[in-house]
């Protein structure tokens, strides 16, 4: 079990620890992809960066920064370089987390060095996960970008898109970053009108995923059409379409995306009608 703290517990056992480095979205593991396990960072003599994370399985976590620009300080063969993405079911998901976890912390370490106020340098606060500026007292905490994500539904059939971030043909459900001032349920309606033309109601709100590509909040959600025929933004979307249980285009089920999770969640609510 995994616990979040942001400074390690005075009981802590420190003879042995987890270390979690990064680079550019890469997690240096254990060869076989298991989390480094040792009583000191694997980081050779000049130890970069770490943030605490929490204590797994009684264990400390810490998330190293692993700078791109120095030359890898692992020898070959101790650790095995694995992007983030790839790493899932290499893992346990609750270990998975916590790596997207430290990729995220270790990118806010990174990119808050100097206050975005004044310019001066920063340090880490002692008791919340954020940095303080040392000139102006400007306090900045890990940035998160909440999106919302949602399936579309009409009677049998449910709206999915293959959208150009997908190098493939490969569909979706549609999903947006949520704009300031909207709520969710209105940047379900804005995203969805905006990206193929139909309006939506009865917007349900589904579960959430912490998705660490680099830092949003997936927020899922169902729907139901009301009107109009689709019509697709080109610059977002190649091609949308209603598509039956029967009749489905390559989609992710399952897996590390909320996107397979609502797409099983309806597959599984269609048979049961």
């Amino acid at each position: 079990m995994f616990t979040v703290l942001t400074q390690p517990p005075d009981d802590l056992d420190d003879t042995s620890r987890v270390w979690i480095p990064v680079r550019s979205g890469t997690v240096f593991t254990e060869p076989g992809s298991g989390l480094c396990a040792s009583p000191t960072a694997p980081v050779g003599d000049d130890s970069p960066p770490a943030s605490f994370l929490g204590v797994l399985d009684g264990l400390g976590v810490w998330a190293v920064d692993m700078d791109p620009a120095d030359e890898p300080p692992l020898d070959e063969g101790d650790l095995e370089p694995v992007p983030l993405r790839k790493l899932y079911g290499r893992i346990p998901d609750e270990h998975w987390q916590i790596a997207g976890r430290a990729a995220q912390i270790v990118e806010f370490e990174r990119t808050h060095r100097y206050c975005g106020r004044c310019g001066s340098p920063t340090t880490t606060n002692a008791s919340d996960r954020a940095r303080v500026c040392s000139n102006c007292g400007h306090m900045a905490f890990p940035r998160l970008s909440p999106a919302m994500i949602v399936l579309v539904e009409r009677g049998p059939e449910v709206l999915l898109a293959w959208g150009r971030q997908f190098p493939g043909r490969f569909y979706s459900a549609l999903a947006g970053f949520v704009e300031p001032g909207e709520s969710l349920e209105d940047a379900v309606a804005r995203e969805v009108y905006e990206e193929v033309q139909i309006t939506v109601g009865d917007v349900r709100y589904f579960g959430s995923q912490p998705w660490p590509f680099p830092h949003s909040l997936m927020c899922g959600f169902t729907c139901e059409w009301q009107a109009g025929e689709i019509e697709i933004d080109p610059e977002e979307i190649v091609e949308a379409g209603w598509y039956t249980a029967d009749s489905l285009p390559p989609c992710p089920r399952g897996g590390m995306s909320i996107a397979g999770w609502l797409i099983d969640d309806w597959l599984r609510r269609t048979a049961a009608d």
